[in-house]
């Protein structure tokens, strides 16, 4: 008997020593589709087979990811490449470990009835446009084309849009900024008929940036335990992704489980679903060099006020997703 209670108390031991390891994930929005890779994963017991304990923090209006990472309070963030490259610049050793996203979702809605056919009809138009470095990809586009952001017949009146589709129900603007999986479908939702609209997709336009890339700290990144579990947990979250991708519904339905603000409906996320995965397939996780350099070239071109100044230097790399994927 004192054998098997030494085993036992030996056993205890050994599974306390080697609890999961943990890693806290800071969304950059609110539990949605957005992100459904993520919480799938955490469903299916992705992270539990790369024993890791995984906690999901829901982002919002008064969070931002770069300065929750900053901070101590998450290991990884989630954050498009506009906002960590301008972060870095100022001083933030954010590094991109991985890119689930390969294509842009942020597109221009306009009424058609403005008699907008083409972005130099944009010229004497009231646009509205996300800030916080969302309006860097907007910015370079109206530099490249030769139009001036400053209002007046020959350039646009630049409307700063909250995260809404009011402004253009309500006439406000011609066009607004919309993602293609949540604020289009919104429009739509309010009784606006496709026939009604006309929208130009930044990657048809040429000057997408990355969105939804997986960043930590640099100095985090020196250590090879923390190496090591970014590795397992990019490993997870790919695994996620392509089983959202496969089974939209299903992830669908795993997020709206994990919406404790009881916010969301099943026909918005199944909706988003469907378009995020256009958006991650092509993806394996690793990021495409070419897309950081026309990400770079864009923001770099965003007139007198660029998001970054230089180019950026140890901003990604490839070692995780080369030991994830490999």
């Amino acid at each position: 008997m004192k054998k098997l209670l030494t085993s036992a108390a030996a056993l205890m031991v050994a599974t306390a020593a080697h609890a999961a390891d943990e890693v806290k994930l800071q969304l950059q929005w609110v539990t949605q589709a957005q992100f459904a890779g993520y919480y799938v994963a955490l469903d299916k017991g992705f992270y539990e087979e790369e024993d890791l304990d995984v906690t999901i923090l829901p982002g919002g209006p008064d969070i931002a990811p770069p300065q929750v990472l900053a901070g101590g309070g998450a290991d990884v963030m989630l954050n498009w490449m506009p906002s960590a490259l301008a972060a870095r610049e100022k001083g933030l050793p954010v590094v991109n470990i991985a890119q689930p996203f390969k294509t842009s979702g942020l597109m221009l809605t306009c009424w058609k009835d403005t008699g907008i056919t083409s972005p130099q009809d944009f010229k004497g138009k009231t646009i509205g446009v996300w800030f916080f470095g969302n309006e860097y990809p907007f910015l370079s586009w109206m530099s490249q084309e030769g139009i001036s952001t400053d209002g007046g017949e020959d350039g646009v009146t630049v409307l700063k849009q909250g995260f809404n589709v009011d402004p253009l129900l309500q006439r406000q603007a011609d066009c607004i900024s919309t993602m293609t999986y949540n604020e289009y479908g919104q429009v739509l939702d309010a009784g606006v008929s496709e026939d009604e609209l006309i929208t130009f997709k930044y990657e048809d336009q040429g000057v997408a940036t990355l969105e939804d890339g997986i960043y930590a700290l640099e100095e985090n990144l020196e250590d090879p335990a923390f190496k090591d579990k970014m590795v397992r947990f990019v490993r997870a979250s790919m695994k996620g992704w392509k089983y959202a991708e496969a089974n939209p519904d299903e992830a669908a339905d795993i997020v709206l489980e994990n919406d404790e603000s009881g916010a969301q409906t099943e026909a918005h996320q199944k909706r988003m679903m469907g378009e995020i995965a256009k958006l991650t397939a092509g993806s394996n996780g690793a990021l495409d060099e070419a897309d950081f350099k026309r990400t770079v070239e864009t923001l770099l071109a965003g007139g007198s006020d660029p998001v970054i100044t230089k180019e950026p230097t140890g901003a990604w790399t490839s070692d995780i997703t080369d030991a994830a994927l490999n």
